[in-house]
């Protein structure tokens, strides 16, 4: 992985991209670069306009208008084989009368390469996925996991520049798809290979990826790093959709960019703009991150406070989640990592809650998308 911060000309181009079926508007607006050796993830709502982005890029589907270059030239009139890019599906489409090493070998073997190359290229890349002792198997007798390790390898033998993953891990158990994303991130660093990741999977494109394209409604709403677009989202969309956020609604006695004040049912709170414009009298949410609160009584690094009562807790395993109402009945969450013999709240206790000032995000209720 790198930090997706490139000098170097982009190795996917998409600009001005119009996707319509019909009456439909799919896509709308889109630029977007990716660069070599990135894994850039599109994320979204399931009918987000995500897949269809990446099965332009695949050459599945064709732009209404604008223009996608690859590696400089335009791929428009190119089809899909011709294309320096794969793609890894959902149910992976591995052959089931073939056992695992000619699954691997069998885009080599249709390109006519020679029998003793394939067999050195298929034996690296199943040592990469780390199937080689599972090489004659067939795919009846593989678990989820190693069928997925299966069709990065068919994927990744031929050499693409770009692998293309549509929601691969949906079909797997919690704890193999997180095994399966620090495999995934090891063998792109083996690699090379450009990933573009398709997911509605808040937490897989945070663990996974350098950058984040966060989609709605067939639209770019934010590209970021995915801890800059977690705690400095852009949009209301942005905040809600990452993970979960207290929103605390207010207008603004402030107005440009900077440091604001948000007067709210619980008091005026002194916020970040996040770089968004605003005006004064602006009509606004204050985001907060339940991770970001403390039940801490004094400290000289958390700036603002509220008094509340604690309406439920509950417990999950390594956190605990506290639902809570402030005096002017605001509700919010406060998350606490759970320590051995740590005294916490209970239900019906009266607690003081604080946070930082630079943990708040102050975003326009006029540009909601969601």
């Amino acid at each position: 992985m790198n930090t997706g911060i490139s000098t170097e000309a982009p190795l996917i181009e998409l600009s001005n991209g119009q996707k319509q079926f019909g009456l439909f508007q799919a896509l709308t607006d889109i630029n977007l670069t990716i660069n070599e050796g990135e894994i850039v993830t599109l994320l979204g709502p399931s009918g987000c306009g995500k897949t269809t982005l990446m099965r332009i890029i695949a050459g599945f589907e064709a732009l209404t208008s604008g223009t996608l270059k690859i590696d400089g030239k335009d791929v428009a009139a190119l089809p899909p084989e011709k294309r320096p890019v794969n793609m890894v599906f959902q149910r992976y489409a591995l052959f089931p009368h073939l056992d695992v090493f000619d699954n691997v070998a069998y885009g080599l073997k249709v390109k006519g390469v020679e029998k003793d190359e394939r067999r050195k290229r298929v034996q690296a890349m199943l040592r990469t996925v780390q199937m080689e002792s599972l090489s004659h198997r067939f795919i009846g007798e593989l678990s989820g996991g190693q069928c997925q390790r299966v069709a990065l390898a068919r994927a990744l033998v031929n050499g693409p520049r770009v692998l293309l993953l549509d929601e691969p891990l949906a079909a797997l158990d919690l704890k193999i798809r997180q095994h399966m994303l620090g495999e995934m991130k090891r063998i792109q660093l083996e690699t090379g290979a450009t990933f573009v990741y398709v997911t509605h999977d808040q937490d897989e494109a945070m663990i996974l990826s350098d950058r984040v394209v966060l989609i709605d409604h067939g639209r770019i709403v934010q590209v970021d790093r995915p801890q800059d677009m977690y705690f400095r989202p852009r949009s209301l969309f942005a905040a809600k959709f990452l993970g979960e956020t207290n929103l605390f609604e207010g207008k603004l006695t402030g107005s440009g960019i900077g440091r604001l004040s948000l007067e709210t049912r619980d008091g005026p709170f002194d916020v970040v703009s996040n770089d968004v414009p605003v005006s004064e009298n602006d009509a606004a949410v204050m985001s907060v991150r339940p991770e970001a609160m403390s039940f801490r009584q004094s400290d000289a690094q958390l700036d603002y406070a509220m008094d509340a009562e604690v309406a439920d807790v509950i417990f999950s395993g390594s956190r605990s989640f506290f639902h809570l109402v402030s005096r002017a009945g605001q509700k919010f969450r406060v998350q606490v990592q759970n320590m051995p013999g740590a005294a916490l709240p209970a239900a019906g206790d009266k607690v003081h809650v604080s946070w930082r000032k630079d943990s708040a995000t102050v975003l326009p209720l006029a540009r909601t998308s969601s």
